[in-house]
């Protein structure tokens, strides 16, 4: 496939994540740019079943990182036990 189709994927699931935020997309956006810029640095020569090897490692690598540095935030509600004037 060519680089550019890459490229525009990964754009594409970044809009997507602005849309949709919380960490799940992104991954996938990093994986498909990092296998369009090999694609068009040539560091990757490949045919498409190798390209879509690439793009899973890459996806999965990212988004257990992502979920390293920006943890899942829990639905728990901040509980006051004293007045702020007190």
């Amino acid at each position: 496939m060519a680089w550019w189709v890459w490229v525009a994927g990964g754009f594409v699931l970044g809009i997507v994540e602005v849309l949709a935020p919380g960490y799940v997309f992104l991954g996938f956006a990093l994986g498909a740019l990092a296998v369009g810029l090999g694609l068009w640095t040539g560091l990757l020569a490949l045919g498409l079943p190798a390209q879509i090897a690439v793009f899973a490692l890459v996806s999965v690598v990212a988004w257990a990182v992502l979920r390293k540095v920006f943890p899942q935030q829990r639905g728990e509600v901040k509980r006051w036990t004293r007045d702020i004037n007190d």
